[in-house]
């Protein structure tokens, strides 16, 4: 599975991004999808995760109320509409894939290469 994030930018706090992240690969119904950030100085860390049948969504509680994860099957993509920004959000965002639900970086199987999104005050 080969995966390629887009979408980010630069943006002022209280604003909306959407993120889509584009998959290759027939086995992309199949894996749970998730966006992870890491800011500067900073570890990666979780903040979305949708199951392969897009019924079931968990968010970090960080951006829960904030982001919404969606996922299009039939396009091959994933998506994180990102609204109600702040300048802690600032950071570069990846899409991944995992065979298992899990908020755990190392669980995931494939990476993107990220996409920044920086959001000033």
């Amino acid at each position: 599975v080969q995966l390629q994030a887009y979408g980010g930018g630069l943006v002022q706090a209280g604003g909306s991004l959407r993120l889509s992240c584009a998959a290759s690969g027939r086995t992309f119904g199949s894996l749970f999808m998730g966006w992870f950030r890491q800011a500067p100085g900073k570890e990666r860390e979780f903040v979305a995760v949708i199951t392969g049948s897009a019924s079931t969504t968990y968010y970090a509680d960080s951006v829960k109320g904030r982001f919404t994860i969606s996922r299009d099957g039939a396009k091959n993509t994933v998506a994180l509409q990102m609204n109600g920004l702040r300048p802690e959000d600032t950071a570069v965002y990846y899409c991944a894939a995992s065979p298992g639900g899990t908020v755990l970086p190392r669980k995931y199987d494939y990476w993107g290469r990220g996409t920044l999104v920086t959001v000033s005050s």
